[in-house]
């Protein structure tokens, strides 16, 4: 089941269309309040919930972050898969919404091909999580002020832990499982997101890696920019 918050009626209705060709199930609902009473609907039960949901920025009512933000904010929902589908294309706005917890951003007009792929990827990512245990069965992982839980996917610099988002958490356990590889742009795409963009892609690698250094603080300095080549991450242990 896939939920769909965009207020303008021929995109609902193009994008339901198109997932339920793809045997899909879709719910559109217009605004944020008919999504909440929809949420609402489900009187709490997990098995309701839906696989996905993609949200418009701009809504007449509440907006599309803000929904983001609840929806990563509970627990029922933090590890669900969102896609933003909006017409806020500017690098600033797609920030914004990673940063925020989006695991995918795609602007208007879109193509309705590589929405479905994108989907897709994301469903199979949100899958192959769910249905494997090695992060729950791995130990903690710590690094100076740095630290990582696999199984609680809580992230700590100095003793206080940080938000960061479902694709920062993944980015960040696996450079931390591989150090000193570089990991070209091309290979994070296909082992986090789990699928290769077209066109802007290596931009949604930049924006994250950017997000994550960020909110590490101090630690975001482990995380080197190869140039031309990708990323990787490095540390001295014999200054830890």
């Amino acid at each position: 089941m896939i939920y769909l918050v965009e207020d303008d009626a021929s995109i609902r209705e193009l994008v339901c269309y198109a997932l339920r060709s793809q045997e899909f199930e879709c719910v559109g609902f217009e605004d944020a309040a008919s999504f909440w009473r929809g949420m609402r609907g489900m009187h709490g039960m997990e098995e309701a919930l839906p696989d996905l949901f993609i949200l418009d920025i701009m809504l007449p009512d509440e907006s599309g972050l803000e929904i983001l933000a609840k929806l990563k904010a509970s627990e029922k929902t933090a590890a669900l898969p969102v896609l933003m589908l909006t017409a806020m294309g500017s690098e600033s706005d797609r920030v914004k919404g990673l940063d925020t917890g989006a695991d995918d951003y795609i602007t208007k007009p879109f193509s309705v091909l590589e929405l479905l792929a994108r989907i897709r990827a994301l469903l199979r990512r949100a899958g192959s999580h769910s249905s494997h245990h090695t992060n729950e069965d791995a130990g903690d992982i710590m690094v100076g002020g740095l630290s990582l839980s696999p199984k609680t996917r809580v992230v700590r610099v100095n003793g206080k832990v940080i938000t960061i988002t479902f694709k920062e958490f993944e980015l960040l356990y696996h450079f931390l499982q591989h150090k000193n590889l570089v990991q070209t742009r091309e290979q994070l795409l296909t082992q986090i997101w789990g699928y290769e963009y077209e066109g802007t892609s290596n931009r949604t690698v930049d924006m994250h890696i950017k997000t994550l250094r960020q909110k590490l603080g101090p630690c975001g300095d482990m995380i080197k920019t190869i140039r031309g080549v990708g990323y990787k991450i490095t540390w001295d242990e014999e200054s830890l």
